[in-house]
């Protein structure tokens, strides 16, 4: 059964405002969709330098050459601030609010309300690290193997990487099965089924990153 948390107090906006709310919600759901859709793609083309440095440097000119990664890079930074901007309605950022609902959590002390609460917390360093992220790829310019292996053998990218990953990671899994159970797509008869899923997924993908991290760093 879902929980729903009371923390913050807002003001009642009736009919006209429940409409607006939905559309954010809307807009929320299909904006981080759409992101987690982009990072389970650019995990396989980060990962296909297992493969080898040739191999990375062919699926990054396949898609450079339909210009795709250009459409990307103004996509998904748009993207990635609407998401934002979405989302953070419902982030307490007050002291006051943060204090209800960790006492809240810790009552309850159920499992969707810990993953909301990692959902919030993760989305903050998210969006600060994917900010440097993004704003470094774009400016280097075309995908390739040798610039990638240079800026994790730098040093301090290293650690950026070893944070963004797993925090990206949760926090888009953790949204789709949250964005699932909120709009019934995930009912309490196939929960369980679903997290052990996402868990999946999660191991898959934070193996395949911190490889391919060790495999650039090996280059």
């Amino acid at each position: 059964m879902a929980v729903s948390l009371v923390t913050v107090d807002r003001p009642e906006t009736g009919q006209r405002g429940g409409r607006v709310d939905a559309v954010w919600d809307w807009v929320q759901v299909l904006s981080g969709l759409g992101l987690a859709l982009f990072l389970a793609l650019h995990t396989l083309l980060t990962a296909s330098v297992l493969l080898g440095a040739s191999v990375l440097n062919a699926v990054a000119g396949a898609l450079e050459a339909v210009h795709l990664d250009t459409l990307a890079h103004w996509i998904v930074p748009v993207l990635f601030l609407v998401h934002f901007a979405a989302a953070a309605r419902k982030v307490p950022f007050r002291v006051r609010e943060q204090r209800a609902l960790w006492a809240q959590a810790r009552m309850l002390r159920h499992a969707d309300t810990w993953a909301w609460i990692f959902q919030a917390a993760s989305g903050m360093a998210v969006l600060l690290l994917g900010v440097m992220h993004m704003w470094t790829t774009i400016n280097a310019g075309a995908i390739e193997a040798a610039a990638s292996a240079a800026r994790v053998q730098s040093g301090g990218w290293v650690v950026l990487y070893l944070l963004l990953a797993p925090l990206g990671q949760a926090h888009a899994v953790i949204g789709v099965y949250r964005a699932g159970v909120k709009w019934g797509f995930i009912q309490d008869a196939c929960r369980a089924q679903a997290v052990r899923l996402g868990l999946y997924v999660l191991a898959g993908g934070l193996v395949l990153s911190l490889a391919a991290l060790v495999r650039y760093a090996t280059l």
